[in-house]
């Protein structure tokens, strides 16, 4: 290019203007949500790959905002937590096997159940500092479909083979197999630092906070009512898209009560005395997928499209739960939202008051409750009810790991965009290594 030819890079409202100056954030507009309808495992999702279902959540947002364009979405940004090694590049892969056009850059991310939100934040950042336009972010896991673990053994026996230099020393390496190497290692929900599995620790923290099983119920009851309620109003016809003959969450209870409920025989916690965890008051392991697309003020405005709400303010924490639990502690594993939120709350100057609506992920009903109880001790003010996850949370729709944070997202934006007026609301998730991630977001 001649120096006489202006340059082709464009400059935003809010992007740095000149190398000296440094770039200054831009809001960040969420416009839509997709996700399929969430699956138990080993149920109809059951051969269904996070590819095939990331694939399926991705092509539901490309149909609904004519994404198909060349060059309109400006990066991919997913993950999930169980992992093939055939997913490797699965965000990328994502894209290619999508009606995305084929050269939108993509990656992956990962932090456990925090994984669809940290990718919102991701790809938030950018948009944020003017590196891209628009961008598309969430995740996908299956729990029918988990990796199994070759036996260590083995393992090593066949890279022996693999490095032998005749045929005779590949037998001799062979000769060594035996029965027991072969049976494979299933995947578990244990935290390798404790081997204690979520529902355990979950356990030890809800004795440390006296949470009650009736209270535990009623939460749970709460959020398959809400659901249903939700469904039966059309309020996800334009964020879930049909996938495998289900056109809604199979975990969905909408005739949930305390009292059916209460007939439950606890899972958890079993070796501690009077345990109150369930599997209605727990999450059940579940197939799916769900994706959010952000976007530019000015990005959404060429396009004629009004944003849902606007990503404001994120925080992400973490707690010594090997201590903690293991000390019968309040730290437990699932807390590190107790600590993020409150911080994040003290940087903007709002407190719990100041949001018209709280997502709270709901890995145990028991969990939630911990975390409400943390943020009043902490001194913050108490969550009305009302407000807390008002069209259901993860007790009802389930709890595909990585895709979680992006259907709480999309969930609530929809929600603000809903409400006569400016509306604020608090997303909360806790995360397997016990993390947090956490974020606010604004209509205006």
């Amino acid at each position: 290019m001649s120096t006489s030819e202006p340059s082709k890079v464009t400059y935003l409202r809010g992007a740095r203007k000149s190398p000296l100056e440094p770039p200054r954030a831009r809001r960040v507009a969420i416009v839509g949500g997709s996700r399929i309808p969430f699956a138990r495992s080993d149920g109809p999702y059951a051969t269904a790959s996070n590819q095939d279902m990331l694939t399926a959540a991705v092509n539901g947002l490309v149909n609904r905002y004519a994404l198909d364009v060349p060059g309109v979405v400006g990066e991919f940004v997913a993950g999930a937590v169980l992992k093939h090694s055939r997913d490797f590049n699965l965000a990328r892969e994502t894209v290619l096997g999508s009606r995305l056009d084929p050269r939108t850059p993509a990656y992956d991310v990962q932090q456990a159940c925090g994984t669809g939100l940290q990718a919102v934040i991701a790809a938030a950042n950018k948009i944020a500092l003017g590196q891209t336009e628009s961008a598309i972010a969430g995740g996908a896991d299956t729990a029918s479909d988990a990796p199994l673990g070759v036996d260590d053994r083995l393992r090593r026996i066949l890279l022996e083979v693999r490095r032998a230099k005749s045929t005779g020393d590949r037998l001799k390496a062979l000769a060594r197999i035996r029965p027991s190497h072969l049976v494979p290692e299933i995947p578990r929900n244990a935290e390798p630092r404790t081997g204690l599995s979520m529902g355990e620790h979950a356990a030890v923290t809800a004795r440390a906070w006296g949470v009650g099983r009736e209270a535990q119920d009623e939460l749970a009851a709460a959020s398959h009512q809400r659901l249903a309620a939700a469904y039966e109003r059309g309020f996800f016809g334009d964020l879930v898209v049909p996938f495998r003959d289900l056109t809604r969450d199979q975990n969905l209870r909408p005739d949930s009560t305390v009292e059916k409920l209460a007939r439950l025989k606890p899972v958890f916690g079993t070796d501690g005395p009077e345990p109150t965890m369930t599997a209605g008051n727990s999450t059940p392991l579940t197939d799916g997928s769900a994706v959010v697309l952000l976007a530019s003020e000015e990005w959404a405005e060429a396009r004629g499209l009004e944003p849902l709400a606007y990503l404001t303010a994120y925080e992400t924490a973490a707690v010594d739960f090997v201590r903690g639990d293991a000390a019968g502690g309040e730290d437990g594993l699932l807390m590190a939202p107790a600590y993020a939120v409150p911080r994040m709350l003290e940087r903007t100057g709002l407190g719990i008051e100041d949001f018209d609506l709280v997502e709270v992920h709901e890995a145990f009903a028991s969990q939630v409750l911990a975390t409400l109880a943390a943020w009043e001790k902490q001194g913050l003010a108490p969550v009305d009810r009302e407000r807390l996850n008002v069209t259901g949370s993860s007790l009802a729709t389930g709890h595909p790991f990585a895709a979680t944070g992006a259907r709480i997202a999309a969930t609530l934006a929809k929600l603000l965009a809903e409400r006569d007026g400016p509306a604020r609301g608090l997303i909360s998730i806790c995360a397997a290594g016990g993390q947090g991630v956490t974020a606010v977001l604004e209509r205006t």
